[in-house]
């Protein structure tokens, strides 16, 4: 089982239009919302590919209950922590005309002490333990810049592997606590290395730093060019085939998915790999926030180059 943390959840609204312009009332053509959040992301793709999840984090207000409306109706189980506040809401412009995305995300409503304590407790004493537990996302107004660190040492010292998705300062501060699996974008490395990697070569490089640093699974996401992936043992290169981009939103969220699912199965770094790819590129089919379809990864798998470097 997969268990998800998010600090930071959101309820996407995504609105089409014919054509953005700006000064000027525009009429959208259509309007989606759906649960967000990297982690809550993460969930929603591990229960479309058939593995076993729950989603932990914060909850409140009209929009939070929308949320786990739409959690349930997806058939996604969760066990959020209540807050006095309203959860965040992001909203996506997709202009068909240019096919570009405009995104106006909110910082997320402020987290009180005894909020931030009592989710902790419930996710320190989660019981059956999981397999994995994936911690993801930006982090509100009120929760310390260190708590991915705090997060991942609990876990770990309760046998529960772990998965960090995030940049900026709540991944160079959780990287401390040495979790098993994390999966920078180019940019996100970048900045966590403090180092341009400009090409393939230093990417390889990056990877093999971020693995003597104890991290078992270290993958960095080259968006349609893939991930080139190490564990200590092998270094690989994992290519998509060619897609059409609907929207790249969520894309990321898939790949953890698809990698970490496969992992907790105890399927090889390869298999994994092709999976977390296969449902990357899945994502980018579908519109807005829809993220991955089990039959698209399907369909993908065999069309995914692996090659050991």
């Amino acid at each position: 089982m997969i268990a998800t943390v998010t600090l930071n959840p959101s309820l996407d609204k995504i609105a089409t239009v014919e054509e953005l312009v700006v000064d000027e009332a525009n009429r959208w053509t259509s309007l989606r919302r759906d649960p967000g959040g990297k982690g809550i992301n993460v969930s929603r793709v591990v229960h479309e590919l058939g593995g076993e999840t729950i989603a932990y984090g914060f909850i409140g207000g009209i929009d939070g209950e929308t949320l786990k409306h739409l959690l349930q109706q997806q058939g996604v189980p969760f066990d959020f922590t209540p807050i006095q506040g309203e959860i965040r809401s992001n909203f996506i412009i997709t202009d068909l005309k240019t096919r570009r995305q405009t995104r106006i995300d909110a910082p997320g409503p402020r987290i009180s002490r005894d909020e931030l304590r009592k989710l902790i407790d419930k996710i320190t004493r989660i019981k059956p333990k999981p397999d994995f537990m994936v911690f993801a996302g930006s982090v509100p107004p009120g929760v310390p810049t260190d708590i991915y660190r705090q997060l991942i040492e609990k876990a770990k010292k309760s046998g529960i592997k772990t998965v960090l998705d995030s940049d900026n300062k709540w991944l160079k501060e959780g990287i401390n606590a040495k979790p098993n699996v994390i999966k920078p974008n180019v940019h996100e490395a970048e900045e966590l290395l403090e180092t341009h990697l400009r090409d393939q070569a230093a990417i390889v490089e990056a990877v093999k730093t971020l693995v003597n640093r104890s991290i078992d699974v270290a993958a960095i996401s080259r968006g349609k060019d893939g991930l080139i992936v190490a564990n200590g043992e092998k270094i690989l290169k994992i290519t998509p085939p060619q897609a059409e981009v609907r929207s790249t939103i969520g894309a990321g969220d898939s790949t953890i998915a698809g990698l970490v699912l496969k992992l907790s199965q105890g399927h090889g770094i390869e298999e994994a790999s092709r999976w977390a790819v296969a449902s990357g590129t899945a994502a980018v089919l579908t519109p807005g926030t829809e993220l991955c379809r089990r039959e698209d990864v399907e369909r993908l798998l065999p069309q995914v180059k692996v090659e050991r470097l």
